[in-house]
């Protein structure tokens, strides 16, 4: 039985990260578990998974989880609290693979010390490679670590590569379902609700990663992430708006052949390819039904109403700290989106700001890029909780 770690295991990969495990009879087994605040679900995890640790966001939750342990005459697993606690779990003696489903910079340390150790990272938490891309990709070339991408279309892209030589490939294609505003109007688009946002036409996500879907940043911090998982410049890298979700990547070959990687819209693929890589194994997502699939389309995506596209391409070009910064000034003016205090149109603003007054910095190691992001953080921070220009004081 082969041992995993899960950093989010709450979150929607989390959890369909189990019920793969579950399907897959007795191959896999559970290590540790790195949960946020929901310690009812983690609760659940625990009776059925049986980890020997796991990890919440603070000492309150840890308390209401031990209380309701007690309750349902559970043993207690070894509990971490904060981003130690995911640590702990991304190095937890005896799990082969790590999966890394945390959402924002927060997976940033427990990823590179998975990585330092020699893990196997399945990771979908593309923030990792965004902002430390260099760093976390140095740290598996040193320890060995496999980096492997739960992300559906470097998932997509992975499968497409295998046993493909790199001169071979001119470049990557992703694709994006466009979002709930593929076909809305820019001035319709920067006054958009976040219920509006959130309603996503294909995936069922987490708030902040639906959002990002919306903006089409989502697909640019993708294009950050596949620069690093596949070693391809950004001119190397493009994006096709693909409504129906079928086709999720393609690679384009130097003698003109696409090949690509088709398949229902549903997680558990790509966590089960990562999870029993080089293998393939049965599985219980359902094979897709070609002759009900009727047309598939491709647009290319529409920078002007999309602004975040652009943005994430010169963060890439730029180098060094930029996609720090970038990422950060996004996860910032996202969350103000969600709780009503900017408009929709508001977040490519505030992003350009924030890459604008930074300015590319070396990466000289992972405290380099964590002052980018915490720089990134308060600029942002301080741009939404000013006045409008011309406000009286």
């Amino acid at each position: 039985m082969k041992l995993i770690s899960i950093l989010g295991s709450t979150g929607s990969v989390g959890r369909n990260t189990l019920r793969v495990v579950e399907a897959l009879g007795g191959e896999f087994g559970v290590a540790a578990l790195g949960a946020g605040a929901n310690w009812e679900l983690l609760a659940e995890q625990i009776a059925r998974h049986r980890p020997r640790l796991v990890s919440v966001n603070d000492e309150e939750c840890a308390d209401k989880l031990r209380r309701e342990l007690r309750a349902r005459a559970l043993a207690a697993p070894a509990i971490g609290v904060g981003g130690e606690g995911l640590s702990e779990v991304a190095t937890c003696d005896g799990a082969e693979i790590v999966i890394g489903a945390v959402v924002g910079a927060l997976g940033l340390l427990p990823t590179y010390r998975a990585l330092e150790a020699g893990r196997r990272v399945a990771l979908a938490n593309k923030e990792a490679l965004v902002i430390a891309g260099e760093i976390m990709t140095r740290a598996a070339a040193r320890s060995g670590a496999e980096l492997l991408p739960v992300d559906s279309e470097h998932n997509a892209l992975h499968q497409c590569l295998r046993g493909e030589r790199h001169g071979e490939v001119r470049r990557l294609i992703l694709t994006a379902s466009g979002g709930p505003f593929r076909t809305w109007s820019a001035e319709a688009i920067a006054s958009a609700t976040p219920a509006e946002a959130l309603n996503h036409p294909t995936w069922r996500m987490g708030d902040k990663i639906t959002i990002d879907s919306a903006t089409l940043m989502n697909k640019g911090l993708e294009v950050i992430e596949a620069r690093w998982l596949f070693d391809r410049a950004a001119d190397e890298i493009d994006i096709l708006v693909h409504p129906q979700s079928i086709v999720h990547s393609m690679v384009e070959m130097v003698d003109g052949s696409l090949i690509a990687q088709l398949g229902v819209a549903d997680m558990r693929h790509a966590i089960q390819y990562a999870l029993t890589y080089p293998d393939r194994r049965a599985g219980d997502v359902a094979p897709l039904d070609l002759t009900a699939l009727g047309k598939l389309e491709f647009f290319a995506p529409d920078t002007e109403r999309f602004p975040c596209v652009t943005l994430a391409y010169d963060a890439l070009r730029a180098g060094g700290t930029m996609p720090a910064v970038l990422n950060a000034a996004n996860e910032v003016a996202v969350a103000a989106f969600l709780d009503g205090r900017i408009q929709f149109g508001d977040i490519p603003r505030l992003i350009r700001a924030a890459c604008a007054a930074h300015g590319p910095g070396p990466v000289t190691g992972l405290d380099a890029v964590l002052a980018a992001d915490a720089w990134a953080r308060d600029f942002t921070g301080r741009q939404i909780s000013a006045p409008p220009p011309g406000a009286s004081s």
